[in-house]
């Protein structure tokens, strides 16, 4: 798969935006720059989607470009697929990632292979944008983080923001790619904060972490609404004299090999952290690698900070299901005092 290098914008001037915003900010000038870009999904013109991802597109560019469509998440990605091997750019917004599971089959057998199939004479540039994680008390299939079944799944690239920032440059660069690319959005961190945010275009490297804290006794992995838990629990134990360095993966597949290789390397001792169940999560395949790239250096068993092996809970109690700082603090002594 083609791999899109990082790019810095040409217009210096930023502006506060909120995760959503900055998600909003990208397909709209992608809209503007690239005519063969469309927007279809449910509820995403007149009413500017459940989260309001795509408010006022619509009225700018018409309902041809950002297309409302019929409840039907299979019809969605295969329209979507037409479109594509078209000539056109599409970009499919998934109401919730729990609601994408009509849509596997298509994307299982299509999207991923067609590149494979026609030996590169046909390629899949689509967008599939997905909330998904728990935290925002929405109802049941409204909260899953089932991004395993797509990291296992070899011809589309999967990415994640955990910011304003990397949610403008990813979703650019995902929109630019020649392959798809599916875009997890954590719904916890949407109105989370606002940073300052580069107006102009500009594109994050999918396949590249980012150390977002430098620390020296253990690493922490985590993506997505996990960051802001990775960071409060690193906070904690700063005052107990732990040093804890914080990898922001941005891309789930494919990983990061290098940043998480070179920083447990370093800090001899890892935990991971994440939302989703614990068996065949993720954390499964991070485990592996380490075990591949650092075995010979590590001090301890790598620690796993995750959610339940059940479906997540109702929401008066996904709190329960969720990781916590202190959960992940008792990850990072039970590392540092083996």
């Amino acid at each position: 798969m083609a791999q899109m290098k990082e790019s810095s914008p040409k217009n210096e001037t930023t502006k506060q935006l909120t995760l959503i915003q900055a998600i909003n900010e990208a397909m709209r000038l992608m809209l503007e720059e690239d005519n063969r870009t469309i927007i279809l999904g449910e509820d995403i013109g007149k009413n500017g989607g459940v989260f309001r991802a795509t408010e006022g597109l619509q009225e700018a560019f018409g309902d041809d470009r950002v297309v409302d469509t019929p409840l039907s998440e299979a019809g969605i990605i295969g329209t979507s697929i037409g479109l594509a091997v078209n000539g056109f750019r599409p970009v499919a917004e998934i109401q919730f990632l729990g609601f994408i599971y009509p849509a596997y089959e298509q994307i299982m057998t299509h999207v991923s292979r067609i590149r494979m199939r026609s030996m590169s004479r046909f390629t899949v540039p689509m967008v599939i944008r997905a909330p998904y994680g728990a935290g925002i008390r929405a109802p049941e299939i409204h909260s899953d983080s089932t991004e395993i079944l797509f990291t296992h799944m070899p011809g589309i690239k999967v990415v994640c923001p955990s910011n304003p920032y990397d949610a403008k440059g990813l979703l650019i660069a995902a929109m630019e790619d020649p392959d798809p690319v599916l875009v997890l959005e954590p719904m916890k961190n949407y109105r989370a904060k606002k940073e300052a945010i580069p107006v102009g275009k500009y594109t994050v490297e999918i396949g590249k972490g980012k150390i977002v804290r430098e620390g020296k006794d253990v690493t922490l992995i985590a993506w997505g609404a996990m960051i802001s838990i990775a960071e409060k629990a690193a906070e904690q134990v700063d005052k107990k004299g732990i040093s804890c360095e914080i990898i922001d993966l941005r891309t789930l597949y494919p990983l990061d090999r290098d940043i998480i290789a070179e920083s447990v390397q370093k800090t001899t001792r890892a935990v991971v952290i994440h939302e989703a169940h614990n068996t065949g999560g993720l954390g499964n395949d991070i485990v592996s690698l380490i075990n591949d790239t650092a075995f010979l250096y590590l001090r301890a068993p790598i620690e796993r900070v995750t959610g339940f092996d059940v479906p997540v809970p109702f929401f008066t109690l996904e709190e329960h299901y969720l990781p916590t700082p202190a959960r992940v603090v008792e990850g990072i002594e039970k590392v540092v005092h083996f």
